[in-house]
């Protein structure tokens, strides 16, 4: 017994003795015969077929193959790491779905995906919050003679017998991922933390909205206060940041409001309630970003900051008045989704570890390109946060400042009182600073100043809305800087685009249709490594969940430099940089495809240069 509980390495001070095993009925718990089994025979074949771990299961199921395995094996012989299922993350053989169903079947248990809808409430909460989360244990329903429960710690025994005796029930154990917990728990929260949206708005019904040009200023900032309104407002918003969403629409359409959130850069219509509650939802978003209820002619901006979840988040509040009335954009700054680092941000290796190169270096101009919503100012506050900021001055002039960092200096721009981006650039320059980030350089000026302050000994972090990162350069001389002034002054630049990941609770192999075959047989891909999502209810039907970024990074050598200054055309600047070896914006993507984590339609989506893809571009730039 004492050398069983050795090997699944149980903390002494929490062994219990072999009666505490056996339920209310006489019969061991499922997967506990590990521990204790009365009858001698099936004592003795539990324990052969428990010297098998995750990694002999996975073998077994020929999910990993005799090489694999060895690997894992040498890994667990001369490593640190001596767990198999860490181990076997670490490498990346398998999914985390995988693992899991191979350490149920050894336990006994099985493997299920388990949603909100399985759940039923009033046994869920048999268990706090707090012990589901800490634990990774639920309660999940009642069947005819046992409670059954989902952990995705299926060896972890002592919690399953804990539970046991917490609700008094035998139980019937089922394992699922820490996402699914994740996602219940997320749930129920959401229930618990608002009313059903249904009954906030039948609850709005009995509010009569006027919707006229002479309707009293007075009458709106009371409908805006209601009860029922602020209950609407607030879960809007709520469910928004929950959701994970960028964005925010609100839009009045003649008989209805249409409700719309961006995510994954993609917009999903959420709700539509009447039109007449139109009027007094603006209103209160009006009243929380302290701007003018009364005015309806002209566009307004404004802020909000709201807590959700325990952090301070910030909404940018943009409206606009429409023939219908006014739309409504909210702009949803989560710090926790932007300060997250070069590492997390998609970039390969080697790609990181040259800019990290150019971001280090003294003096010179670093440039970010792309598109709006690209994912510019993420890469900008990645590249700030690896830097010194209590040996530097680092300042940075934004136009909003959208997130707070300790470890600089922010001014924000407000053209409306002349504090233009280069009338800050100017005032920064005399304030001794080591590193400037300019939010974007959109004219003369600020170009100027910028490259200016990079041939005075001054490191310049900036974006640039260019199509790619080779164009920068012919975009800047557009601008107007002479082309010998960009060849001295600008040491690398970055073009990035974000694509959607495919959700891995729908991840499957497919196959592509004859139109992309071509795609596939350039990048050498082969078609047994082709995954998509198929679609369910975690990524609303759509395939993608999260995004990640794909880059590609021009870094300005001599050789580079002696080509600006000849000719700084986009057609040479596009030739030479293939010519360097460096890879594009589509060949970044393929690397994705390749590693399972997009598909080749959602590259091709993203990386058009004019209408036409990358390798469309290229083919043209051969013959």
């Amino acid at each position: 017994m004492n050398d069983i509980l050795k090997k699944l390495q149980l903390p002494a001070r929490r062994r219990h003795t072999p009666e505490q095993f056996i339920v209310q009925d006489d019969e061991p718990i499922a997967g506990l015969s590990i521990l204790y089994q009365p009858h001698e025979q099936k004592h003795t074949e539990q324990t052969v077929s428990s010297a098998k771990d995750a990694a002999d299961a996975l073998f077994e199921m020929g999910i990993i193959s005799e090489q694999q395995l060895a690997v894992v094996r040498y890994e667990q012989k001369n490593g640190s790491e001596k767990d198999v299922g860490r181990i076997l993350r670490h490498l990346d053989f398998v999914c985390e779905d995988d693992i899991l169903r191979a350490q149920a079947g050894l336990c006994g248990f099985e493997f299920r995906h388990i949603t909100s809808e399985q759940v039923q409430k009033n046994v869920f909460e048999m268990l706090s919050m707090e012990y589901v989360r800490a634990n990774r244990i639920m309660a999940v329903r009642c069947s005819e003679k046992n409670l059954i429960v989902a952990t995705s710690r299926p060896t972890d025994v002592f919690t399953i017998d804990e539970v046991r005796r917490i609700t008094g029930c035998n139980l019937e154990v089922v394992v699922c991922g820490n996402d699914d917990i994740d996602s219940v728990c997320a749930a129920f929260e959401a229930n618990s933390f608002t009313a059903c949206v249904d009954d906030i708005i039948s609850d709005m019904s009995d509010v009569e909205v006027v919707q006229d040009a002479r309707q009293e200023v007075e009458d709106l900032a009371k409908i805006a206060g209601e009860s029922p309104v602020i209950k609407f407002v607030n879960y809007v918003i709520s469910n928004a940041i929950r959701e994970k969403a960028s964005d925010i629409h609100i839009e009045p359409k003649g008989d209805h409001t249409k409700i719309r959130y961006r995510i994954d850069g993609v917009l999903f219509e959420t709700m539509s309630p009447p039109a007449k509650m139109h009027p007094a939802v603006v209103s209160r978003l009006k009243i929380m970003s302290n701007l003018d209820i009364s005015e309806r002619r002209l566009p307004q901006d404004g802020k909000i900051t709201v807590i959700v979840g325990g952090r301070n988040i910030d909404l940018r509040v943009s409206i606009l008045p429409t023939s219908h009335g006014e739309k409504v954009v909210i702009r949803i700054l989560d710090s926790k989704s932007v300060l997250r680092g070069l590492d997390n941000s998609g970039m390969e290796p080697a790609v990181i570890a040259k800019f990290r190169d150019e971001i280090n270096k003294p003096h010179g101009i670093a440039l970010v390109t792309g598109p709006t919503g690209s994912g510019k100012s993420t890469t900008l506050y990645g590249a700030l946060c690896e830097m010194d900021g209590k040996s530097m001055n680092i300042s940075t002039v934004e136009d909003p400042v959208e997130y707070e960092l300790n470890y600089a200096n922010q001014v924000g721009v407000n053209e409306a009182i002349g504090m233009t981006f280069s009338a800050a650039l100017r005032s920064l320059l005399r304030q001794d600073p080591d590193i400037i980030m300019v939010g974007e350089i959109r004219d003369n000026e600020t170009a100027r100043i910028a490259v200016q302050a990079a041939l005075t000994g001054h490191l310049v972090l900036s974006t640039l809305h260019t199509n790619d990162a080779p164009s920068s350069i012919t975009r800047l001389v557009n601008i107007g800087i002479d082309a010998y002034l960009i060849a001295a002054s600008l040491n690398a630049v970055l073009a990035q685009r974000l694509v959607r990941t495919i959700c891995q609770k729908c991840k499957q192999p497919y196959i592509v249709p004859d139109s992309m075959k071509r795609y596939i047989e350039a990048a050498g891909i082969e078609q047994s490594r082709l995954y998509h999502g198929a679609g369910c209810e975690n990524c609303r039907g759509s395939g993608y969940q999260g995004r990640t970024g794909i880059y590609e990074l021009l870094v300005v050598d001599e050789k580079f430099r002696d080509i600006i200054n000849s000719d700084s055309s986009v057609n040479a600047m596009r030739r030479a940089f293939r010519q360097s070896g460096a890879a594009t914006l589509y060949d970044d993507g393929i690397i994705k495809v390749k590693k399972g984590l997009t598909t080749l339609e959602e590259v091709l989506r993203v990386t058009q240069v004019y209408g036409k893809n990358e390798l469309e571009v290229f083919e043209e730039n051969i013959t």
